[in-house]
């Protein structure tokens, strides 16, 4: 396992969107190994892909309901609303207020391709809903009602 480097905004990978992960072997088990491994040097709630330079769908979660793998995940339901304050790893020094849905449903692969559903709410929900935005290009300062630095 490594620590990946983080990119930051302005890298032209962050704005785009990530192909479908076809191919469940040694390499994505080594990949999901190793973001797990820089989310939690960096002490982050979540990472992507694009975050370390790869552009696929891939997304690791580090919340209190536990650690998550999600690959290829695709959102299957949105309730509710919460606002509140998020940052990212990749863009250092600031947070923003971001209006999120309170609960969502999601499906994903897990690192065998084996496919799955999970159900959040609170924060582990604003975490999806993050971390899945930047498998598209989206960050969390494009839906932020304000930006401010820490």
């Amino acid at each position: 396992m490594a620590i990946r480097n983080v990119v930051q905004v302005g890298d032209d990978v962050l704005r785009q969107k990530c192909f479908p992960v076809e191919v469940f072997d040694d390499k994505l088990a080594c990949l999901l190994d190793d973001m797990k491994e820089t989310v939690k040097k960096e002490e982050g709630a979540g990472l992507a892909a694009p975050q370390v330079g790869i552009l696929r769908r891939i997304v690791v979660c580090d919340v209190e309901e536990g650690f998550f793998e999600l690959i290829n995940p695709v959102m299957l339901s949105q309730k509710g609303e919460q606002c509140g304050y998020e940052g990212c790893l990749s863009v250092k020094g600031k947070r923003g207020v971001v209006s999120r849905p309170n609960k969502v449903s999601v499906s994903y692969q897990d690192r065998h391709g084996e496919k799955h559903i999970v159900n959040a709410k609170g924060f582990f929900a604003r975490c999806l809903c993050h971390e899945l935005d930047h498998l598209d290009g989206i960050l969390y300062i494009d839906k932020a009602i304000k930006v401010e630095n820490d």
